[in-house]
């Protein structure tokens, strides 16, 4: 998988090699082909865990049809109370909480070259 593409296009997609070895262009149209995109490693990085953030949401959509939302209220509905009101501001809160307990689970680790220059140091030195 190579990097996403930073700007919305909606004339544009990021398509694996595979896919994108395959798609023609209708009659009289043109496919233009971008083989490199330079981006920075953290670019990619933060995409990745945008990605990851929102993975697993079945509806994001205060008003979305057809689908049970995981973040219901409860069934005896109270609009004063923010647990079981499916109120828009009460809701997105949950959501909001909900989302912020997926991440916890998430954590930065330091860069190996980092971790060496650590563990190089002597012991009472600095930095420790």
């Amino acid at each position: 998988m190579g990097p996403l593409s930073e700007e919305k296009d909606p004339h544009s997609w990021d398509l694996c090699e595979h896919h994108s070895s395959r798609i023609t262009a209708p009659h009289g149209w043109e496919l233009v082909r971008v083989d490199r995109v330079e981006l920075d490693d953290d670019d990619d990085l933060l995409a990745l865990a945008e990605a990851v953030g929102a993975g697993g949401r079945v509806t994001d959509e205060v008003n979305d049809e057809g689908a049970r939302d995981p973040i219901d209220y409860e069934p005896t509905f109270d609009g004063a109370d923010p647990a079981r009101s499916n109120h828009p501001v009460f809701r997105m809160r949950r959501v909001a909480d909900v989302r912020a307990a997926r991440r916890a689970h998430l954590h930065v680790v330091p860069d190996a070259d980092d971790a060496d220059a650590s563990d190089a140091r002597e012991p009472g030195q600095p930095g420790e």
